[in-house]
Parts: C-alpha cells; structure tokens; sequence
C-alpha cells in the first residue's frame, strides 16, 4: 500500500526546508528529505542542510546518513524511504517529504524503471577507465554503444552518462532498453503536493545571499575537508553546487572570488532546470508563488 504524505517541492532557496518544519510541527509529523545532495553527511553548510538545532525542534529523515564515497542512486533513496516512510507509519508520525530533486518525487510517486543492479567490479572498472577523460569524450563513448540514452542526456552530465555506460557493461544492452516497466509507488498518487514558485528574480536574489551566508559560515572549510579525503570527481557529492569551483580555488585554479560568482551561476541554472522539470514531469503539483505559501496550503491539509 502506498503511504499518504504532504509533498512539498521546489527550486533551491525557494523556501522549502522552513515551510516542511512548520508543516510537520502543526501535523505532529516527521520531515522527510528528497534532496540528492542533502544526503552527503560530508556538506551539510554548502548544500544548506537542516542545522542540528532545526533537527532538534521536529524529527528530521534522511539527512546526512550517506558517505560522501558512496554513488548514491535513486533506486537507494527508493529503498531508504521505503523504510523510513514503514517507520514512521509505525509512528503515528505524518511524513512531510520536502526536497529539491524532481526525480526523487517522480519515482516515489510513479515507480521507477526495472533497471538491473551494477555489480561493484563492473562499476569500479567502468569509473576507472573513465578517470582523466572528459564528459564530452564519455559522451561520444555513449553514443557509440548507446545512441538513444546519449541523445537524452546533456554532454556536461558525467555522472548520468557514467551510469549509462555502467548498465551497458554490466548487461550488454542499452540503458533505454530498461526504461519500460516501473516499480510500485511509494507515495500515494492523491497526496497533497506543493511546489513552491517563488519570482525569478527573487529566487536568484535568495540563492546569491544563501551563498555568501554559506561562504560566512564555513563553506570553504567544509569544502576543504572534503577536497582532502581525495575522492572521485565524477561522484554526486564532488559534483555539488559549489563544490567544484571550491575545489579549483583551493588548487589555485581560479580566484576565489570567480569560484563564487560561478557557485552562484550554477545553483541559478540548477534552479531554472528545477522549474522545467516539475512543470512537465509533476504535473499533479499545485504551484505555490505567493509570499505566504502556507495561506494556500493550510487549507489543502488535514490534521
């Protein structure tokens, strides 16, 4: 059986995390993470994690339980709720699933494709041979095994194309090939979902203060330590907003006033993506761009 919850999505900075805190408090519920970087326990300041005192005020799910080394999937998010939606049902605790990544809620919602399993020697030699090669050349290796899976993804999206040529080595066929038959949904299609539409210009203007206040309050340091434990660029957590320019400053590659104009620049972009894929992919969302979002979604909830 599927769980009810209140989903309430959004672009970054949109406002997401305090409105899922209010929400759970009122309900007595527990607030639930559907943010795909927000699982790293390594960034909690440059992906503006829940701090522990929020943590402390209503229960907090899957925040920081997932090692930065891990290549995180949807398929483990899937899982992880699945488990953690069973625990609070146990409860009595309402989830209220907040987040930013679009695909998190689409599979919870609509199930998500039979793709085999990667066995870990197949995925290790796969990141292997990749190590040193760019996302352009990746992309071009795609396209020679896998044309239709390559034509859907962007030249610049390494981790999604490193998937794809994972799933071609350990099968032999083509990731799209998998892409049929979809897994049970977790949520129930009749929840009530949010996406939080904020103006363009004063989304942005939010996401160029979040950064300065992420910047003020250890940014860099985090980004430092993480930069040291020498791991795999192409993994998610190297991939956060932020992180890869951090790094460059840090490797004295760029100064580190561009690393944060183009910190800013990316999370804007992300935003923009955010947006086009909630308007064509969740189309049961209601879109929330007053001021006051809880005005038109107080109503839409029983306790």
């Amino acid at each position: 059986m599927s769980a009810r919850a209140i989903l309430i999505a959004g672009p970054t900075a949109s406002g997401k995390s305090a409105l899922a805190m209010d929400v759970a408090k009122r309900i007595g519920g527990a607030v639930v993470n559907a943010d795909s970087m927000q699982v790293y326990r390594d960034l909690r300041i440059i992906t503006a994690r829940p701090t522990p005192q929020e943590e402390s005020e209503v229960p907090h799910r899957l925040f920081g339980h997932v090692d930065a080394a891990v290549n995180y999937s949807v398929g483990r998010y899937l899982a992880d709720l699945q488990m953690t939606l069973a625990e609070l049902a146990a409860r009595g605790a309402p989830p209220v699933i907040a987040g930013g990544t679009g695909m998190y809620f689409k599979a919870a919602l609509y199930g998500l494709s039979d793709i085999p399993a990667v066995p870990d020697d197949v995925r290790a030699s796969v990141r292997e041979a990749a190590q040193g090669k760019s996302p352009q050349l990746l992309h071009a290796e795609l396209a020679a095994c896998d044309p239709e899976t390559a034509a859907r993804l962007r030249p610049t999206d390494p981790q999604r194309i490193l998937r794809a040529l994972e799933v071609f080595a350990a099968t032999g066929k083509p990731l799209a090939s998998f892409q049929g038959p979809r897994s049970a949904p977790l949520i129930d299609a009749a929840s009530p979902a949010f996406f939080l539409a904020p103006a363009r210009e004063t989304l942005y203007e939010r996401i160029d203060a979040r950064f300065e206040k992420m910047m003020a309050c250890g940014a860099l340091e985090e980004v430092a330590a993480l930069r040291a434990r020498g791991l795999d660029a192409t993994l998610p957590a190297m991939r956060a907003h932020g992180v890869p320019h951090l790094i460059a400053f840090l490797d004295g590659r760029m100064s580190r006033e561009e690393a944060v104009m183009r910190g800013k620049l990316d999370t804007r972009h992300y935003a923009k993506r955010q947006y086009t894929f909630a308007r064509h992919q969740l189309p049961g969302f209601t879109w929330l761009s007053g001021a006051d979002p809880w005005t038109a979604l107080g109503g839409c909830i029983v306790r």
